[in-house]
C-alpha cells in the first residue's frame, strides 16, 4: 500500500531523478521494468473517481474489475470473476469470483469487496458511474454466496458486459478503515487498495510514476517486476528516448513521428484503427456559442480538408459516432467547408458582423491539436472572428471543464473508446448527465437524452440502429461539435517486448502484467 501524506504527493520524492528509472539501468541489475512514455499525467488514484487514459493505465494495472477486455476484436475476458451467466430476459447477471484473488495486503477478495465496490461507485457518482447511470443502483449488486455476485439491472442494458472492465473493485475493509467524511476520497487519492498485479512505488507528480510488481501475484502471466509512467511532454524526446531504449512504448505518437522512426533499429510502429474520435466541442451553455445560427456559421466555415492533410493517416467524420462502428449512419452528410452557407449562418446570429474574439483550448504537448487551433483561427478570419489559442495540462483541462463559467468557447478533446458499442461515445459526450465532466462538459439537448436512453436499454438490434441514426441526425442539426477525424492509433515499442497485442478500446491504456521483456 502507498502511503503518501499531501506533500509528497505534490512534490514527490526529493533526490529522485529521471535517470534512476531508466529501463537500461533498471535491467541491467536484473530487473524487467517497462517504461511507457505520455504526455499525459495521473491526478487521482482513486478508481471511481478519477477518469482519463493515463488513470485508466493506472487502474488496469493496479486494480481488478469482474470482466476484462482483450484482443481485436474486442471480446470479454475473466477478471476477479471466473465465469459468468445471465437470464433469459437480460435482466439479471451471475458472476463467479476467482478464489485465488488476492488484494496487495494479501486478504481474499470477497464478494462483498465486490459489492462494497459498485455500491460506492454509484453513490459517489464520479468516474466511470456514468456507464451504468440509471442501469444499476447501489442495491443492484448483492452478495449471494462468498464468491457469487448477483446483479440485477433495473432495465436491459446491451453493452454491460463491454463496461464492466472500468468498475474496478477496492479493499473494503481497507477503505471503510480510511472512510473519513468523504466515502474513502481523500485516501485513495493518494493511496491504493487493489487486487491488480502491481502496487505503488515512487511518485513524482508531472514526471514519473512507479509500480512494482505485487509479490506473490496471483495473475498468471509476463515477467515485469516493475514499470514506469513517465511524463515527456516532446515528441522528439519521446523518440530519442525511443531509439536509446529508454523507454518501451512511445505513446503520444503523431504521423511526423512515425515517419522519423520508420528505419529505427529494434523498434515496432503500431499504427491501427480504433473507435477514438476527435472533435472541437463548443461552449452552448455560455457565451456566443450559445446562439446555434453562429455554431452552424462556425461548422461551415472550418477547413475540414485542411485538419484531414494535418492529421496523417485518419478520416473525416460526418457523424459524432465512429466511422463503421454499430448504428453509424453512412448516409449522414454533416459538414463541409461553405462559406456562403457560414455568412448567411452568421447574418442569422447576433453577431451579424464578428466582431467577436473567442477562445479555444488545447492539449500541451499535442502537436496536431495545436495544428487544428490554427486552422480554426484561419476559418475564423473570414467571419470576423478572433481566436485566443490556449495549451492546457491534463489536470488543467478537467478542472476546465467542471463548469460553463470555467469552460472556453471551443473545447479541443479526443476520446478514447471504454468499449466497442456506440453507447461509449453517445452517452459519455452528449448526455447531459455526463455535464461538468471532460467528456462533455455543457451540451444539454433533452431529445438528445432521450435517445440515448432508448437506445442504450432497446434489446431488439433493428430499433436500436434506428434510434442511433435518429440521434446523429440531432446532433448534426443542433451543431455543438466541429465534428472532427478519426486518426489510426499512432505509438510506437521496443521489439524486446512480447506477448503484446492490440486491442482497439482504450488502446494507450494497455494491460501491462501479461507482458514480458526478453
Amino acid at each position: 500500500m502507498l502511503n503518501l501524506n499531501k506533500r509528497q504527493f505534490l512534490i514527490g520524492a526529493a533526490g529522485m531523478t529521471a535517470a534512476a528509472t531508466m529501463p537500461r539501468l533498471a535491467n541491467s541489475a536484473g530487473r524487467k521494468i517497462l517504461v511507457l512514455a505520455s504526455t499525459v499525467d495521473i491526478p487521482n488514484f482513486d478508481p471511481h473517481v478519477a477518469t482519463g487514459y493515463a488513470p485508466q493505465w493506472l487502474f488496469r494495472n493496479t486494480y481488478d474489475p469482474l470482466v476484462r477486455v482483450v484482443n481485436n476484436p474486442p471480446v470479454p475476458a475473466p477478471g476477479l470473476a471466473k465465469s459468468w451467466n445471465q437470464s433469459d430476459d437480460g435482466l439479471v447477471y451471475t458472476f463467479e469470483l476467482d478464489g485465488n484473488a488476492k488484494f496487495h495486503d494479501g486478504t481474499p477478495v470477497t464478494a462483498k469487496d465486490v459489492e462494497y465496490s459498485f455500491a460506492r461507485l454509484l453513490r459517489l457518482a464520479k468516474g466511470p458511474a456514468w456507464m451504468v447511470s440509471g442501469i444499476l443502483d447501489e442495491n443492484s449488486i448483492r452478495v449471494t454466496g462468498e464468491t457469487t455476485v448477483t446483479m440485477t439491472l433495473k432495465k436491459p442494458f446491451a453493452p454491460l458486459l463491454s463496461v464492466l472492465p472500468w468498475m474496478f473493485v477496492v479493499n473494503s475493509k481497507l477503505v471503510e478503515a480510511n472512510k473519513g467524511t468523504d466515502d474513502g476520497q481523500a485516501f485513495l487519492l493518494a493511496n491504493m487498495a487493489g487486487s491488480g498485479a502491481f502496487k505503488m512505488g515512487r511518485v513524482k507528480p508531472g514526471d514519473l510514476y512507479e509500480l512494482s510488481r505485487v509479490e506473490n501475484d496471483w495473475h498468471k502471466g509476463g515477467n515485469l517486476d516493475g514499470a514506469i509512467w513517465k511524463i515527456v511532454r516532446e515528441a522528439s524526446t519521446a523518440r530519442l528516448m525511443l531509439q536509446r531504449g529508454e523507454v518501451h512504448f512511445a505513446l503520444d505518437m503523431f504521423a511526423e513521428d512515425m515517419d522519423a522512426i520508420k528505419d529505427m533499429p529494434h523498434v515496432v510502429r503500431i499504427m491501427e484503427p480504433d473507435y477514438r474520435t476527435f472533435t472541437i466541442k463548443m461552449n452552448t451553455a455560455k457565451g456566443p456559442l450559445m446562439d446555434k445560427n453562429l455554431r452552424k456559421a462556425v461548422s461551415y466555415a472550418f477547413n475540414y480538408q485542411g485538419m484531414l492533410d494535418a492529421a496523417g493517416p485518419a478520416q473525416l467524420m460526418k457523424s459524432p459516432l465512429p466511422i463503421g462502428i454499430f448504428g453509424f449512419d453512412p448516409d449522414q452528410k454533416g459538414y463541409d467547408q461553405d462559406m456562403a452557407k457560414a455568412k448567411e449562418y452568421l447574418a442569422r446570429s447576433q453577431y451579424k458582423d464578428g466582431g467577436i474574439t473567442l477562445s479555444i483550448h488545447h492539449a500541451a504537448g499535442y502537436e496536431n491539436q495545436r495544428r487544428w487551433c490554427l486552422i480554426m483561427l484561419e476559418s475564423l478570419k473570414a467571419l470576423n472572428i478572433k481566436l485566443d489559442i490556449r495549451a492546457m495540462t491534463w489536470p488543467d483541462t478537467v478542472a476546465m471543464a467542471r463548469s460553463p463559467e470555467t469552460m472556453v468557447d471551443f473545447y479541443s478533446i479526443f476520446q478514447s473508446p471504454n468499449y466497442a458499442d456506440p453507447d461509449n461515445t453517445a452517452f459519455a459526450a452528449y448526455h447531459s448527465s455526463r455535464n461538468g465532466q471532460w467528456q462533455n462538459p455543457v451540451y444539454k439537448n433533452p431529445e438528445v437524452d432521450k435517445l440515448i436512453e432508448d437506445a442504450r436499454a432497446e434489446v431488439d438490434t433493428a430499433k436500436r440502429a434506428e434510434l442511433y441514426k435518429k440521434f446523429q441526425a440531432v446532433i448534426v442539426e443542433d451543431a455543438p461539435d466541429i465534428i472532427g477525424i478519426l486518426e489510426l492509433r499512432k505509438f510506437a515499442m521496443r521489439d524486446n517486448v512480447k506477448d503484446y497485442v492490440f486491442s482497439p478500446v482504450a488502446a494507450n491504456t494497455m494491460e501491462i502484467w501479461p507482458l514480458s521483456i526478453a
